[in-house]
């Protein structure tokens, strides 16, 4: 939890509550796939021919040209300040190979930056995580944990469903979805960057405590995938074993 705190602080420090040079992708995208594309990013723009790629530009939607050289010729697109750039690449994202809609998306995302970098005569800041986000608020996969139980009751649930709704709520956040696995609720949930997320589920927890003491204070945050019911498990685990 305290190295999210510590984001949220630099963030803080650096860009204000929401300054409007900040820019949130929303798409779902898997971190290892973010970084390899920034990596190739950072690779095509050196030496960038930028005629000849426009001029290239219309083999994105040649089916036999290979998806490997799809993948540098995005980016190679997303680096030209140019408005018929980011249309190419927009064309390119209305129907993409399964293989490569992530990646135009993100192609499409930088673009979008450069050019509007440009036309405000600013830098824009970029924030991605592997669960995206809206507008100023970032997603989060949270898991909360049942107290010395092997499954939450009907009553149960019905609290924590209602409990952190009305805590989320008052925080401008809310649930996008919410499960229930034997011991667990697990959810996904969009909170603004502004709010000390520690803060609301600690909030939310006790609400629910109030009602049974039937939920460990301690709870899973993370904004990078969603887990399934194995990794909450080992997590919950290695983290039991470093508290000993």
């Amino acid at each position: 939890m305290e190295d999210f705190e510590n984001i949220y602080d630099k963030i803080k420090e650096l860009f204000g509550d929401y300054p409007n040079r900040l820019t949130i992708l929303e798409e779902q995208i898997d971190i290892s796939l973010q970084m390899e594309y920034f990596e190739i990013s950072r690779e095509v723009k050196k030496n960038l021919d930028k005629e000849a790629i426009m001029n290239n530009s219309e083999k994105l939607f040649d089916p036999d040209y290979p998806l490997a050289s799809k993948k540098e010729l995005l980016p190679m697109l997303a680096s030209i300040e140019k408005v018929e750039a980011y249309r190419i690449i927009e064309r390119f994202l209305k129907d993409p190979p399964p293989e490569l809609r992530n990646w135009a998306v993100l192609a499409l995302q930088e673009s979008k930056m450069l050019i509007e970098s440009r036309l405000l005569d600013e830098n824009k800041v970029f924030i991605s995580t592997g669960l995206g986000g809206k507008g100023n608020k970032l997603r989060y996969f949270v898991v909360i944990i049942g107290k010395n139980i092997t499954e939450f009751s009907e009553l149960q649930k019905k609290i924590i469903k209602n409990e952190l709704e009305m805590t989320l709520k008052k925080y401008n956040s809310r649930i996008e979805e919410m499960n229930f696995l034997c011991s667990f609720a697990t959810l996904l949930t969009i909170v603004p960057m502004n709010v000390t997320i520690k803060q609301v589920f600690r909030e939310a927890i006790n609400e629910c405590n109030q009602f049974g003491n039937f939920l460990a204070e301690n709870f899973i945050i993370t904004n990078v995938k969603v887990l399934n019911y194995n990794e909450i498990r080992e997590f919950i685990k290695k983290q039991n074993q470093l508290n000993k």
